[in-house]
């Protein structure tokens, strides 16, 4: 979802009134980052408050290269590393994961491995229709089981749109929430729903109504479902005992324009880059009676804040021998608060920029390939910024690429390298970079091994649906990840 995908960001169309109450009633976070450009190290960075070079979740097959979780990827998220559910636990937290996990698919990854106590949803984005032969369509799991596939179970109609799952995944946040008030146990829910990723889809009743097409579609069914939730949470009492954050995991897919991708607003670029319009997201808190209402707050705020503030919410901390990269944003929410520091952005196994205050440095730029952009694969269509949307992987270490991100949100003029303003900048981003570098310790690349034989072919439960699967003898050798 891009930053230029709600009302109250500035999209013309003004079609969720839902989340712009939410901004209304709470607070709004126009600089409010993803820890990575792509979804599974954001959601892995989400639930450990730890940066994607930490947890595990990038390549080193290449220089720089974004990597995921697709169906043949060996790796997941690792059993050494701490997970939001998993510590709320100790506070007695009911944990539920509705929608995409994408931490990994083999048995040892499994959400209720790692602290969640239900999961309704897929280990994977809702890509397909596949053949069931070369490569099995993606299951989707209730817990430990699989109750059946993407396109057959779950149909989604790739010509028209339809598919009924964040209906589906509505009602399960609804339901989960019902039964821990009927319980009086305090819950966390993750409602990871993903229908603004191409294939956009919704369901029937709100096909065709949005002046912004598909995607719009897509967008006005979510805004829907987040004021029922919040319809909820007021009808049973217990509105100013939640506190209920609305984000992305990464910008919008502008590669996927115009029929199934959002807006980035004034940012440059999208999913994939490290640039504004790839890493920057729309951000509200919304806690009645706490955090007070029509808030704008100009923090530096980060998806792995979530983790810190979740714990600091629960009177928990975080385990005191881990290093943790979020912060926790309760100053800012209740008091107001502005808290300095770095964001940085990687791009695989590489420090690609860092923001601090209002520049932003970038220490390497690239965009996607010249043999991608010369096949119609386009990152950044209609925003050629001449050496600064480059189409080699540029370094810049030397002479950082620094931009004043107040005055120049595109990302379109560099500061001169001679004058004093990047020389102030540069000494101050500088030392915390370096800072940054020689106290890192990263973990061990997940994102590296793919192996055909361990995508889901016969995943627990397909025995009861006659859905279990056999691996095909020419099922494809080798890994094909996004760069």
């Amino acid at each position: 979802m891009g930053w230029g995908d709600l009302g109250v960001y500035g999209e013309p169309s003004r079609e969720t009134p839902n989340l712009d109450r939410v901004a209304a009633e709470g607070m709004l976070f126009p600089s409010f980052y993803s820890a990575n450009p792509l979804c599974s190290p954001s959601r892995a960075a989400l639930l450990t408050g730890r940066l994607p070079i930490r947890n595990g979740f990038y390549t080193t097959n290449a220089h720089a290269k974004n990597a995921y979780t697709p169906q043949e990827i060996v790796g997941g998220i690792p059993d050494s590393e701490h997970l939001l559910p998993e510590l709320l636990r100790e506070a007695g937290y009911a944990s539920k994961i509705v929608g995409k996990w994408h931490l990994g698919h083999r048995p040892q990854f499994h959400p209720l491995r790692h602290g969640f106590d239900e999961w309704f949803g897929s280990p994977n984005c809702h890509f397909g229709p596949y053949d069931n032969k070369a490569r099995p369509n993606i299951p989707v799991y209730r817990d430990w089981e699989m109750v059946g596939r993407y396109y057959e179970e779950f149909p989604i109609n790739r010509e028209t749109g339809e598919a009924n799952l964040t209906q589906i995944y509505l009602q399960e946040a609804l339901d989960f929430i019902k039964k821990q008030q009927a319980k009086a146990r305090p819950f966390f829910l993750y409602w990871a729903i993903d229908a603004t990723h191409a294939p956009v889809y919704a369901s029937k009743p709100f096909l065709g109504t949005s002046q912004r097409g598909q995607y719009g579609d897509a967008m006005r069914e979510i805004d829907d479902s987040v004021g029922r939730l919040l319809g909820l949470l007021r009808g049973l009492g217990i509105a100013e005992r939640t506190f209920v954050f609305f984000t992305s995991d990464n910008g919008a897919a502008l590669v996927s324009a115009p029929q199934h991708a959002g807006s980035n607003g004034p940012f440059l670029c999208g999913k994939q880059t490290t640039f504004e319009g790839g890493v920057r997201e729309p951000a509200l808190a919304w806690w009645p009676g706490h955090i007070p209402a029509g808030q704008v707050s100009h923090q530096l705020g980060s998806l792995m804040d979530l983790f810190t503030t979740s714990l600091a919410l629960a009177g928990l901390k975080p385990p005191s021998n881990w290093t943790i990269d979020g912060l926790d944003l309760l100053p800012a929410l209740l008091q107001g608060k502005l808290m300095d520091r770095p964001v940085f952005y990687y791009r695989g196994d590489t420090l690609m920029a860092v923001t601090l205050g209002q520049h932003k440095a970038h220490f390497w730029t690239w965009t996607n390939s010249w043999e991608e952009f010369r096949k119609g694969v386009d990152f950044c269509p209609g925003q050629n910024v001449s050496g600064v949307t480059t189409h080699t992987l540029e370094e810049h270490t030397k002479l950082p690429l620094i931009f004043h991100l107040g005055r120049d949100p595109g990302e379109r003029f560099p500061l001169n390298f001679a004058s004093t303003e990047y020389q102030e900048a540069l000494g101050r981003i500088g030392p915390a970079v370096q800072q940054h570098q020689e106290t890192l310790v990263p973990g061990e690349p997940q994102l590296n091994v793919c192996d055909p034989a361990v995508m889901n072919w016969a995943p627990p439960g397909c025995e009861k649906l006659g859905k279990c699967l056999k691996p095909a003898l020419s099922a494809p050798e080798k890994c094909s990840w996004p760069h």
